[in-house]
């Protein structure tokens, strides 16, 4: 199974099982790290906004544009940023790394 790597606020690496077909905000789910995701991967929030590690950035496929206009809203956005509902893990991306942003900013509260 592929695993990847959340880097928490603090700076703890996370190595977690990452299967195939799920979104890094539904593995963060599933292993309780702390990704707010407030409109649970709808494309309508910004609140699941990770920071790619600069080496697995360009092994991704490429936001769309309804992604860059929440990618806009985002606290502490970065040029590796992506929101982590889009990014479906795959064999391609064992070992993805990801790092929490320090803050998020929700729009829909």
């Amino acid at each position: 199974m592929p695993k990847m790597t959340f880097l928490d606020r603090d700076g703890t690496r996370r190595e977690v099982d990452a299967p195939n077909g799920l979104s890094v905000l539904e593995i963060a789910h599933k292993h309780d790290i702390d990704i707010e995701g407030a409109c649970e991967g709808s494309l309508a929030c910004s609140t699941c906004h990770v920071i790619v590690d600069a080496a697995w950035y360009p092994k991704l496929a490429k936001a769309t544009e309804d992604e860059e206009d929440m990618l806009d809203l985002a606290f502490g956005l970065t040029e590796t940023s992506r929101l982590g509902c889009q990014i479906v893990m795959s064999d391609a991306l064992d070992g993805l790394v990801v790092k929490l942003p320090a803050g998020t900013r929700n729009m829909m509260g």
